[in-house]
């Protein structure tokens, strides 16, 4: 009998990683979301285990224990590994000036966003060859510019673009390794549900995009999809940027 093939999601409990999780198993993927927050993962699986195979391993992406023992339970648990999306990371959660940024907040970021896709990538690798997978990493358009204050999350989302093209040139062409920057992904209704809201956007919001309105979770889940596929097949060490044009526009001040 043919199995599933199978993604592993970090962070897959909510937001943009729930969107990806809901495409993939709308496509007949076998479904492991990684995530910290139980309340959040045992809520993913009774709100999706209806479109397919779906399991929730609760899991700190900043343990090494905790994530080769997650890639073992999926591999148990489905017995392949086509597809590994490092989507976890803290949301650029210190706004403070650098003389005020600790060291602890710096090195929390950086263990979250960057070394977890790092562990994650080391244990699923060997898994991934066997069957010729894909690795995507989910990056931000922090990585390419910046708002004040948020040093720590652009460090750590601009080097998973580096860590991107090293892993395309290393693992290549056993695995291909790309990258994707989501701009302003509105995943209000995308959360668990004590923290579900409905979106609250204006127009101006919208307008700020030459797309003309701002991101969805399914916008960054299309791309995943393509960059999963066979007709990607030539595309590795990319990174894409999912902004809606955001980034190519000149906004002056009012």
């Amino acid at each position: 009998m043919h199995k599933p093939r199978v993604a592993c999601i970090t962070g897959g409990a909510q937001g943009i990683g729930k969107g990806i999780a809901t495409q993939l198993l709308r496509l007949g993927y076998a479904v492991t979301i990684v995530d910290i927050d139980v309340e959040a993962g045992e809520e993913c699986v009774d709100e999706l285990g209806i479109l397919g195979a779906l399991r929730f391993i609760p899991a700190d992406i900043r343990e090494e224990a905790d994530v080769c023992d997650s890639i073992t339970e999926t591999l148990q648990r489905f017995g392949r590994l086509d597809a590994l999306i490092n989507n976890a990371a803290l949301a650029n959660p210190y706004h403070e000036a650098i003389e005020a940024l600790s060291l602890e907040s710096w090195n929390r970021v950086l263990a979250t966003n960057l070394t977890g896709a790092f562990l994650a990538t080391k244990h699923a690798v060997p898994h991934l060859r066997e069957v010729g997978g894909s690795i995507i990493n989910i990056a931000s358009t922090r990585a390419l510019q910046s708002e004040a204050n948020c040093e720590a999350y652009a460090a750590s989302k601009g080097a998973l673009l580096a860590l991107t093209h090293a892993l395309a040139v290393s693992l290549g062409p056993a695995v291909r390794v790309n990258c994707i920057s989501p701009g302003w992904i509105e995943v209000s209704e995308w959360q668990k549900r004590s923290e579900r809201r409905a979106a609250e956007l204006s127009e101006r919001d919208h307008l700020q995009h030459p797309a003309g309105r701002v991101g969805t979770p399914e916008d960054v889940a299309a791309m995943v999809v393509f960059l999963l596929s066979e007709e990607a097949g030539f595309i590795t060490g990319q990174n894409f940027v999912v902004d809606g044009g955001m980034t190519r526009k000149m906004i002056y001040e009012e």
